[in-house]
């Protein structure tokens, strides 16, 4: 395999690792083994390089889904995926479409390891379910199944209404000027009333332990995270191919926000990742220091 055939299919490698395991550091130690791989391999008799370097990338990936999912039971508090920085300035290319939102791999990690193989190999990168089968020790039969299964679980939310980019844009906007002014009322009036706000701290940094809910509720704590933060800073970032938020203290990273937008434009879910192990890698971006580890009322 040459360095430009590896450029080229690199972002399938990594992009089916993370959607795989919703981690960057994960996805990434799943590239750098399919590179090993395939720089050591004879891929004279591989017809279709992509596929078989995504299948790889696949199987690998599935090894550490499942004992993720063990890891995962001992977290501290909610899980966040680790976000992806997708816009211009991503340090990482990826394959961008709805099955990187936040609220996707928020269903997909509810899924089994077996099931979001398939959904994933198959529905993304359209492997066929023989190949699929191989990676998971199945059957073709069984993989379509599982394929369908994984389906019909994440269905509700590729079907429920979502704004538009514009206007997420339009609303994120309006958020970030009620959030650092502590508006609490322009807060309200953003959320929707039985809206989610879910911090995920690992342990590592102050973050609630539960999901917070009510949009009341979700308003007035967030215009008190803005004040003991000392009215932290926000910015328009994308992850994950959507509009998101960077909130900054002392120019300093320290949460990245992103959002689900009802078709109505109001806003029905806030997820916080503070973890500093998950924050984004930005070029310019300065070292993060936690505050103590606490456990929220």
């Amino acid at each position: 395999m040459t360095e430009e055939e590896w450029a080229a299919h690199r972002p399938a490698v990594f992009g089916v690792a993370y959607r795989l395991l919703g981690t960057v550091g994960d996805a990434e130690d799943v590239e750098q083994d399919v590179w090993l791989r395939a720089a050591s391999a004879d891929l004279t008799g591989v017809r279709d390089l992509r596929a078989w370097l995504v299948t790889v990338a696949a199987r690998r990936a599935y090894d550490i889904a499942r004992s993720a999912r063990v890891r995962r039971e001992s977290y501290v508090g909610p899980w966040l995926p680790e976000p992806l920085l997708t816009g211009a300035d991503a340090a990482e290319p990826v394959l961008v479409d709805d099955s990187v939102s936040t609220a996707m791999l928020l269903v997909m990690e509810r899924l089994s390891p077996p099931e979001r193989v398939a959904l994933v190999l198959h529905d993304v990168f359209e492997v066929p379910f023989d190949r699929i089968a191989e990676v998971l020790g199945t059957t073709a039969a069984a993989g379509r199944q599982l394929a369908s299964r994984a389906r019909r679980r994440v269905a509700a939310v590729r079907e429920a209404p979502h704004a538009g980019r514009p206007e997420r844009e339009r609303v994120l906007a309006a958020f970030r000027a009620a959030y650092e002014a502590g508006d609490i009322d322009g807060l309200v009036a953003l959320l929707h009333p039985d809206a989610v706000y879910v911090t995920d701290g690992g342990g590592k940094v102050k973050a609630a332990r539960k999901p917070i809910t009510g949009g009341e509720r979700v308003a007035a704590v967030l215009a008190g995270v803005a004040r003991r933060l000392g009215l932290a800073a926000t910015s328009p970032v994308e992850v994950g191919g959507e509009p998101a938020s960077a909130v900054r203290r002392d120019g300093r990273l320290v949460a990245i926000d992103t959002f689900d937008i009802d078709g109505d434009g109001r806003i029905v879910a806030i997820n916080r990742v503070l973890n500093p192990d998950k924050l984004p890698r930005i070029s310019n971006e300065e070292a993060v220091t936690p505050e103590p580890a606490v456990s929220s009322p």
